[in-house]
């Protein structure tokens, strides 16, 4: 990754503007953040925009956040040779996170007391910054979001039926699933908006995909919230990053989201448990029918469950945990907690009704609230939780000490 201040008197060995390593200038009152993937034809008209509406009301500083394969950036450097504003490029050679990932690395060098998001295909209006950050003077807001579902607004520049559906979609599943700290923002897939410095902690955030917005307000929790509505615009040049691949990003970043409490996390491991009983019963009725003995057919159709709920589990609820341990290793583990359940199930039933005067029925549900939480609290732990390297444990050993 590289962070590239440009000089707006700059250039290369052959006359060409270039990205120079100069002092980064003084922050102006606002940072926009700008995160571009092949976006080449979209700057130049984006910088001529800004300048003629921002820094007459407004100091501000751009930053570019680039994951392009293109000449993004040098297009950038070009550019930004007529700008009255310092421009900034940062460009990463991974984009991890995707756009919403590069939001962050923005966020991270922003010196500003306002911050503005917005993209860069001209469908957020350049105008409309100025009015974003005075609204939130305005009303002591922590956050001012742009948004197309309030008098004035308007989704206009969105294409065609299917992605009005899409969209819409999108908006209401997030605020049914965050009713609570979305209930003042009428459109959380917005991706322009202003917020303040002071209420973001980027390390306290993991992006996945395009909807930052929504990463923001679920993670740093801005108290305040103020909205301005704006005409969502036709893109300017190049084609929409938007695609089926970008969908499920969206639908996994709602998962992690949602299961970011232990709480949450075993509900949903829950919900994966039970679903696992549909391939347990069609592999017992297969075995069964092919005449296997009904004891051993429960033994090997338990496994089909317990396939059914690892590979749920590896893509809903515990992605971002993968890489600590190689898959055989997560699937062994995985394996011998669920079975182990049956084991320990038994004695347990046994244990409540023998010794402690139970009803068998309600042994047997004690029995299976008690093994759930075992089973959910030893998957976290043994299967999904990072292992600690021997430095890690050397240093607790001598902290310990001290």
């Amino acid at each position: 990754m590289s962070i590239s201040p440009i000089d707006a008197t700059g250039s290369d060995e052959l006359g060409e503007p270039a990205v120079r390593a100069v002092e980064v200038p003084e922050p102006g009152a606002v940072t926009i953040i700008i995160p571009t993937f092949n976006e080449s034809g979209n700057v130049r008209e984006l910088l001529r925009r800004l300048a003629e509406s921002v820094p007459a009301r407004l100091p501000c500083e751009v930053v570019f956040v680039d994951d392009s394969t293109d000449d993004t950036p040098a297009v950038i450097a070009a550019a930004a040779q007529d700008c009255p504003f310092p421009v900034s490029v940062i460009h990463r050679e991974e984009p991890v996170g995707g756009l919403g990932g590069a939001v962050v690395e923005g966020l991270r060098t922003a010196g500003s007391d306002w911050i503005v998001v917005m993209d860069a295909d001209l469908q957020h209006p350049p105008s409309l910054v100025p009015e974003l950050v005075a609204a939130g003077e305005r009303t002591n807001a922590d956050l001012v979001v742009a948004s197309r579902y309030i008098a004035g607004g308007s989704r206009a520049g969105l294409a065609g039926g299917y992605r009005v559906a899409v969209s819409r979609g999108a908006t209401w599943l997030t605020k049914a699933l965050f009713p609570r700290l979305l209930r003042s923002v009428s459109d959380p897939m917005s991706g322009f908006f202003a917020i303040r410095r002071s209420v973001v902690t980027a390390d306290a955030l993991k992006p996945l995909g395009y909807k930052i917005l929504l990463e923001l307000a679920v993670r740093c929790r801005p108290e305040t919230v103020a909205e301005v509505p704006f005409v969502f615009q036709d893109r300017f040049a190049g084609e929409s990053k938007s695609s089926a691949r970008e969908g499920m990003r969206f639908l996994r970043h709602l998962v992690e989201l949602r299961t970011a409490s232990p709480v949450a996390r075993m509900l949903v491991f829950g919900l994966i448990g039970l679903s696992g009983f549909v391939p347990n019963l069609l592999a017992l009725h297969a075995l069964n029918a092919a005449g296997m003995h009904y004891l051993a057919a429960e033994v090997v159709a338990n496994q089909a469950g317990v396939a059914w709920n690892f590979l749920l589990i590896e893509l809903l609820l515990f992605r971002s945990r993968r890489g600590h341990r190689h898959w055989a290793d997560r699937a062994g583990r995985f394996a011998l907690i669920a079975n182990a359940d049956l084991v320990l199930r038994i004695p347990l039933i046994a244990l409540f009704v023998g010794e402690w005067g139970m009803g068998v029925l309600t042994a047997t549900v004690v029995a299976l609230l008690l093994t759930f939480v075992l089973r959910f609290a030893g998957t976290e732990a043994l299967v999904y939780l990072p292992r600690r390297s021997r430095k890690d444990k050397r240093d607790r050993k001598d902290g310990q000490v001290a």
